[in-house]
């Protein structure tokens, strides 16, 4: 038994770092891929430049658009796939509802709300971000709060308070469309909802990067309870894990890295919610494996979407469309091979 356990073990980290090789291959790709296009010699040279001194054998224009516009551009990417697809099976995982997502509380819906808002008023591109931010963080408050204090189940309750809660939201940001510039203000606000990195820069990168850590680093810490979560409460206070307790802490940490992501990126939909079903299809369903697995496959899609949307055109593609276009007919699928492998 323990040999069969082993195995299984070493083919999960097989997969991992074969994963993991993958995105190294999207990765260079991704630098390469554009309407400026730059060769690998000279990307290794313009990157590793920044490190070892060696002779200037490519030009300025070169140099600006890996390190000011790309290389932001897939940072972000990547960090955005990540905290959307580890946030989306946590949530999975806490509520033990495989159709829940990161706006599943209304992250998301307070999130545009706030960038609607600041738009409005014509915030500029920091502001916006961080408008987006707290007021993700503040719809999420105001829903565990109605879940906690309302009688029943405090799992449904989150889960009814966060319809509702991000309904009025909804409502709230079509309103200010209703009241914007048609002109400038109204075409902004409209962009931003459908998600984009074209203007990714490096102060959003440091901007999000502290509350991604700060969520990641504890959703990869105790990844493995969640399996606990699965067996019940009492079983997990049979092997000394509060439940409420880490409900609480994957919430919040979950809760922090999908506000962050969509702070800098928008609305993007149907990552936090395929992502998860894919990689069980990959590594399974142990947690240990399951999270990390996420967070790879994540960054993997977010970069092959983004270089769909700035190359496929010659205008950019919004990342949401295509997400939406990709994930709704690949989560179809999935539940298709689910029901024939019950079968």
């Amino acid at each position: 038994m323990k040999q069969k356990k082993s195995k299984n073990w070493s083919l999960s980290s097989i997969k991992l770092v074969f994963l993991i090789v993958i995105l190294g291959i999207v990765l260079i790709c991704s630098f390469c891929l554009g309407r400026y296009h730059i060769g690998f010699v000279d990307l290794s040279k313009i990157l590793f430049s920044r490190i070892i001194p060696m002779d200037k054998t490519w030009t300025n224009q070169m140099e600006a658009v890996v390190l000011n516009i790309r290389l932001p551009r897939i940072i972000l990417s990547c960090l955005v796939g990540s905290c959307l697809s580890v946030a989306g099976v946590s949530y999975q995982g806490v509520f033990q509802n495989p159709m829940a997502s990161p706006d599943l509380l209304g992250a998301t819906s307070g999130a545009a709300f706030g960038a609607a808002l600041a738009i409005l008023f014509g915030a500029s591109s920091v502001l916006i971000s961080a408008s987006a931010f707290l007021f993700s963080l503040t719809t999420v408050g105001v829903v565990f709060a109605i879940g906690r204090k309302a009688p029943g189940n405090p799992v449904v309750n989150l889960i009814l308070a966060g319809i509702m809660i991000s309904s009025l939201f909804t409502a709230g940001t079509s309103f200010i469309k209703l009241v914007a510039d048609p002109t400038n203000q109204l075409p902004s606000i409209t962009y931003w909802l459908m998600g984009s990195f074209s203007g990714a820069k490096q102060h959003e990168i440091i901007f999000v990067a502290v509350p991604m850590l700060m969520g990641m680093v504890p959703l990869m810490g105790m990844r493995w309870r969640l399996n606990l979560l699965a067996m019940g409460d009492e079983s997990c206070e049979s092997m000394g894990v509060n439940p409420d307790e880490m409900r609480l802490i994957v919430i919040l940490a979950s809760t922090i890295i999908t506000a962050a992501s969509v702070s800098v990126s928008g609305m993007i939909g149907w990552v936090g919610l395929v992502i998860p079903h894919l990689c069980r299809k990959v590594i399974g369903s142990d947690y240990k494996y399951l999270t990390p697995t996420c967070m790879i496959i994540g960054a993997i899609f977010m970069l092959g979407v983004d270089n769909i949307s700035r190359n496929l055109l010659e205008t950019e593609i919004p990342i949401g469309i295509l997400t939406a276009f990709i994930g709704a007919p690949f989560f179809i699928y999935l539940i298709f091979r689910r029901e024939d492998s019950q079968s």
